[in-house]
């Protein structure tokens, strides 16, 4: 319990200083900003497996599982790298959510510190009763397998273009909770408006942001169940990747368009667990392996958006519109 005390105590003292000290004054976050903080997180992740390393070694963290520290290592970074790829895609719809609800650029952050907060607490809660039921219902495993199948199958015929925030019964159910107002002032999540305390753009679209979360929590929590069910090794990957999240939204939502085929490096890798899930106890599939084949998806989807032209249309692009200033 001490271990699980001082990890927390360590992200509790990160995010102090994140909102803190480092973004106490509301600012836009350039790329280059964002791309220092997704290094930062992404170095401590990865300097963190030392840590792993250490605790299991030194037997200083319960192993339920009984993994050697080695592969404790693998097992830390493939499920930190299932985590990481899979918030590409809650990147994207969090872009959907900012535009729908014309958030202004330098309140993005604060929106996102409190949202990533509640998102450690939800995802926190799920993994307990994940490893709960892989524990005591070995089968549930097979039902992870199949859910995480369907899953990379709706990905992969589904069209993000088409999700509209206002749109949801998430939206509509909490405006029958709160009265709403369309104004923006600072970073408040409540204006006074008629005597009430009215929601702000900025709190629904942390409300919103808070839910979709869960719902990609479903997909995710069983997916880095399907790697380990040492607890340990399930919430440190993941918290450092959700912690990684904002530096990643701020440094990839304005490429968006250029990533047009890392959905189908999701849906790879997602189908790519799901079967390990269901066929888990008939072969046993390499630590190395696993994370060859989510790093060889991900760099696959990245050098495909980067290298295949995208066609134009050519109703689009006439001879009279070049001509335009």
């Amino acid at each position: 319990m001490l271990i699980w005390a001082l990890f927390i105590a360590f992200i509790l003292i990160c995010l102090a200083l994140d909102l803190g000290v480092f973004n106490k004054n509301d600012h836009v976050i350039k790329s280059k900003e964002a791309g220092i903080w997704t290094a930062v997180w992404f170095t401590l992740a990865m300097a963190f497996s030392g840590i792993i390393y250490w605790l299991f070694n030194a037997e200083m963290v319960d192993n339920p599982t009984g993994i050697s520290a080695n592969t404790a290592v693998l097992k830390y970074i493939t499920g930190y790298l299932i985590e990481l790829s899979l918030s590409i895609d809650n990147v994207f719809v969090i872009a959907v959510i900012f535009s729908s609800f014309a958030i202004p650029p330098k309140y993005q952050h604060r929106v996102l510190f409190w949202g990533i907060l509640g998102a450690i607490i939800f995802r926190a809660l799920m993994i307990v009763f994940g490893v709960a039921l892989i524990n005591k219902f070995e089968w549930i495993i097979y039902v992870f397998g199949a859910f995480l199948l369907y899953t990379a199958y709706t990905m992969f015929k589904s069209d993000n273009d088409e999700y509209d925030p206002q749109d949801s019964k998430i939206y509509k159910y909490i405006k029958k909770l709160f009265p709403v107002t369309n104004r923006i002032e600072g970073h408040a999540f409540f204006l006074l408006e008629n005597g009430k305390n009215a929601a702000t753009p900025l709190f629904l679209a942390l409300i919103v942001i808070e839910l979709t979360d869960i719902l990609f929590a479903l997909d995710s929590i069983p997916a880095i169940l399907a790697i380990t069910a040492d607890p340990f090794i399930v919430f440190t990957s993941n918290i450092f990747a959700i912690l990684g999240l904002r530096s990643m939204y701020f440094l990839i939502s304005r490429m968006i368009q250029k990533f047009r085929f890392i959905n189908y490096s999701l849906v790879v890798i997602l189908a790519f667990v799901g079967l390990k899930m269901i066929f888990s106890h008939m072969i046993e599939v390499p630590e190395w392996l696993s994370l060859a084949v989510i790093v060889v998806s991900l760099v696959s989807g990245i050098l495909a958006s980067i290298y295949i032209k995208q066609d134009e249309n050519p109703e689009n692009h006439t001879p009279e519109a070049e001509e335009l200033p």
